[in-house]
């Protein structure tokens, strides 16, 4: 009986061991996709495919499947192929075992804690059947537990029981074709035809042994609002963190779990007085006894001047977290904002990063760090008007997976009011850890306190993510199968993440379209009627058809033809000469600050090396991939 795989599938530079045939040409250039102007063709191998040295067929060898080339040449059926945009050609293969992917869409798997798994089925009549079933949730359901039975039916893989980190396990799981369904209720859903890719063969590495989960370590790190009048809920932080540390350093899990704090005022441009923007006061150390964090934050005392605005520089402090913490030694990656007003946005001449909240949230996201925020909803903040501003932004900040939002709002913001918060949410995260190694502490959490549902969520996901890096999992070498982005059983849930995989160059060349545009729109602020011209004059100073450039009457061919058709809608694509003057000043800035906040974000991708991949041998830093998500496209 045919029995489901577990599908996860990672392609990882070196795995192939073929060399180009001597004599093949490493100066073409490949086919371009029809209508296309910069979108080269390019395949992905079937198994069974051969590799020829002409196109007659001659010399044949195996190549392996899933491979992804380009195409140079088309006769007799076959494709000559390279593995780089720039050549060397590395042979001749029968089109009949390549399947063309004219778009680099790929399927990244979210974080399965809270959700039901992934299922892949046979066809589309069979995925669109159950996604539009009144029944779904209850036909998924039946088609997960016969498979797992050994009865798959239609279902021809399922997703991998762990996480699968694509940022730091690179797979790749193309997309082939992305279909918008409606449903009667909820979002609508992507129906996505996929295609797996093999695993570099994992012969001799050892399954992750029973004692794995002992191995598990957290940080929580706090990263605390210190400007004047916050030493109150300073003393209360540290008093909790006293506690814990108290209550647990005679135990065995006092080996799993660190604390780190970060404090964080505003810029010193704004306001000297302030002694500094961020400052790093104690981080985990796994080297260190777990008090040994008591006397490094001691000293952690609130500013004696106070700020210019009333909003600070929160996204300073989240970045100053994400940097400075050696967040790869943990398996529970938390860190907690305490904060009682609202975060400086990429847009204020003041803020340190210019970065923007959905920025900051897909940096943590990038290290896998479940970022809590806890919101001091005071009467200082109450008569700034500030608390709902602020609440939306910390919302968005903090979302994580199926948990949500993991926003903590104080009512009346008092010390008395933040002390059990805090305790109870330090508590909650270090009974999770303690519970996932199997080494209880008696006496931590207080008799009828009850689990948070969100860290019990996040927990589950970080022990998934953990055991995802610590156990292989393989695939096998064949799988065309059909998938839904959302979880069928609970719509509101995302299984899958649609990403675009980009090379640097066209990262680079993509950031290089939004800062014409970005510096465009602000030469134009006073004559906004002039930013196409000046948007043409320079985009045609290098483009390849100056005259194709002065016809254009929307910013989307500007962007770059890698964005074509994707499953997303853009802020930016279908602006016209006329939408643009017609939406006024300051719906313009506000175009022009999210694009700014991109190029932050891009430029902090391409300063991280570790986020880069090679496919195949390439070794052209340029041609170099990123599995770049939709929400982080302009």
């Amino acid at each position: 009986m045919r029995k489901p795989f577990w599908l996860i599938a990672c392609l990882l530079a070196g795995g192939m061991s073929q060399t180009v045939p001597h004599g093949f040409a490493a100066d073409l250039t490949p086919l371009l996709q029809p209508g296309k102007h910069s979108l080269y063709q390019r395949i992905i191998t079937r198994p069974g495919a051969m590799v020829a040295t002409d196109a007659k067929g001659t010399g044949a060898k195996p190549v392996d499947g899933f491979e992804v080339f380009y195409v140079f040449s088309r006769e007799n059926g076959r494709v000559l192929v390279g593995r780089g945009m720039a050549g060397p050609t590395f042979g001749w293969i029968e089109e009949s075992h390549t399947i063309a992917w004219s778009h680099a869409m790929i399927a990244a798997f979210t974080n399965p804690a809270g959700r039901n798994r992934a299922l892949f089925l046979d066809t589309a009549e069979h995925e669109q059947a159950m996604l539009t079933a009144n029944d779904s949730a209850q036909q998924a359901d039946h088609l997960l537990s016969s498979a797992l039975s050994g009865k798959p039916g239609s279902v021809v893989a399922l997703e991998p029981e762990n996480y699968v980190d694509i940022t730091k396990n690179f797979y790749l799981l193309p997309i082939l074709e992305a279909t918008t369904i409606d449903r009667e209720s909820g979002p609508s859903v992507h129906m996505l035809h996929v295609i797996s890719a093999p695993s570099v063969p994992s012969e001799g590495r050892p399954p992750a042994s029973p004692e794995a989960l002992r191995k598990f370590r957290a940080a929580l790190v706090f990263v605390i609002d210190t400007t004047a009048s916050m030493q109150p809920y300073i003393d209360q932080t540290r008093a909790a963190i006293g506690d814990i540390v108290h209550t647990v350093q005679n135990t065995a899990v006092s080996q799993n779990f660190r604390f780190g704090l970060i404090a964080y005022r505003d810029s010193l441009a704004d306001t000297p007085g302030l002694e500094y923007t961020t400052k790093v006061y104690a981080t985990p150390d796994l080297a260190q006894p777990i008090d040994a964090v008591l006397p490094a934050i001691a000293g952690v005392r609130d500013a004696q001047v106070s700020s210019s605005s009333f909003d600070e520089d929160a996204v300073a402090g989240v970045r100053a977290a994400i940097d400075n913490i050696k967040w790869d030694q943990f398996g529970g990656r938390y860190m907690v904002l305490i904060t009682d007003a609202g975060a400086r946005g990429s847009e204020d001449p003041h803020s340190v990063t210019h970065l923007g909240i959905e920025e900051a949230r897909q940096l943590a996201a990038t290290k896998g760090i479940a970022l809590f925020v806890v919101h001091l909803l005071t009467p200082a903040g109450d008569a700034a008007h500030d608390h709902a501003h602020a609440a939306s932004q910390y919302r968005a900040l903090s979302k994580f997976g199926t948990a949500g939002s993991l926003y903590y709002p104080v009512a009346g913001g008092s010390p008395e009011a933040f002390r059990p918060v805090v305790q109870s949410l330090s508590t909650s995260l270090l009974q999770q850890v303690a519970d996932t190694t199997g080494r209880p502490v008696a006496g931590l959490t207080p008799e009828g306190m009850k689990v948070d549902p969100k860290t019990a969520v996040v927990s589950q996901a970080m022990r998934l993510a953990y055991l995802g890096r610590e156990q292989n999992t393989a695939a096998p070498d064949v799988v065309e199968s059909y998938t839904a982005d959302r979880d069928p059983a609970d719509a509101l849930h995302k299984a899958l993440d649609i990403r675009v995989l980009l090379t640097r160059n066209q990262l680079s060349d993509l950031a290089a379209s939004l800062k014409n545009i970005l510096d465009a729109g602000i030469a134009g602020r006073t004559t906004p009627e002039t930013f196409f011209t000046q948007l043409q004059s320079a985009f045609a100073a290098t483009a390849r058809n100056p005259s194709e450039i002065r016809h254009i009457d929307k910013l989307g061919p500007l962007l770059g033809e890698y964005l074509d058709g994707l499953p997303y809608k853009s802020d930016i694509a279908s602006i016209t000469q006329d939408s643009w003057l017609a939406m006024g000043a300051i719906a313009q800035r506000t175009i022009l600050n999210n694009i700014e906040s991109r190029l932050r974000l891009y430029e902090e991708y391409e300063a991280r090396p570790d986020l880069w991949v090679h496919l195949g041998h390439s070794e052209d830093q340029g041609e170099a991939v990123y599995p770049v998500p939709l929400e982080a496209l302009p």
